[in-house]
């Protein structure tokens, strides 16, 4: 082989080492490991899977009790594109929220033009609706013409419903749940009867001779000294 066969040969070995190599570091760039979370947070949309990773909701009355309004009013920041919330204040494309807890849902404003969807909810903005409200319009009242996706922040939700109640509402606040508290159906009056009314069933059929030896009205006699020589 001469010089110029020589040097073409080593110009084409040259460059698919060099191929070679940026296909190496290539691969290391732009496959490596997957991050472990994809993308960037955008605010005001939910996150899959809900809140807390599926753990217990903590209710909004518990979360009310440390709510700050101040902050509340920074997060209303992302509802004031929409809504007013200055008493007279005019209708946008949603509806002046002054005074909105404590009226019916979907009545009044000066006449907004709420959705049949939100309609069909009745009753009054209390502070459970107003919280699920917040969470997700679409699952609260499916096909609502609120676009906004939701607070997946419990505390934001709760600082921002303080705020709320803050201008024109002002409700008391509803009382935090007692740490530990059996579940209410659990412990309500009724349970609470039927368990005494079951009670006092079995000690009428039986007679109450383990306590006093003596039977429950309208129950059988029994003579406690001839029940002892049956024993025997």
């Amino acid at each position: 082989m001469d010089n110029r066969t020589n040097t073409i040969a080593g110009w084409v070995l040259a460059g698919m080492g060099a191929a070679l190599g940026l296909s190496i570091v290539g691969h290391g760039l732009f496959v490596g490991e997957r991050p472990e979370k994809m993308g960037y947070p955008i605010e005001g949309v939910e996150e899959a899977g809900g809140e807390g990773g599926g753990g217990p909701e903590v209710p909004i009355a518990t979360l009310l009790a440390s709510a700050d309004a101040a902050k509340g009013a920074e997060v209303f920041k992302k509802c004031a594109a929409c809504h007013t919330i200055n008493q007279g204040g005019a209708n946008g494309i949603g509806p002046n929220l002054y005074a909105t807890l404590g009226e019916a849902v979907a009545q009044g404003k000066g006449g907004f033009a709420f959705s049949d969807a939100l309609k069909g909810v009745g009753g009054t903005w209390d502070f459970d609706k107003m919280n699920a409200w917040l969470q997700s319009p679409r699952k609260f009242a499916a096909g609502t013409k609120m676009t906004f996706a939701g607070l997946s922040n419990p505390q934001d939700r709760a600082n921002v419903i303080l705020y709320l109640n803050s201008q024109g509402s002002n409700l008391p606040l509803p009382a935090a749940p007692a740490a530990g508290a059996a579940p209410a159906e659990a412990t309500d009056g009724n349970g609470a009867a039927a368990i005494n009314a079951a009670d006092a069933d079995v000690r009428s059929e039986t007679g109450d001779i383990a306590n006093t030896g003596t039977p429950a009205k309208g129950a059988p006699s029994v003579d406690p000294q001839a029940a002892v020589q049956a024993t025997k």
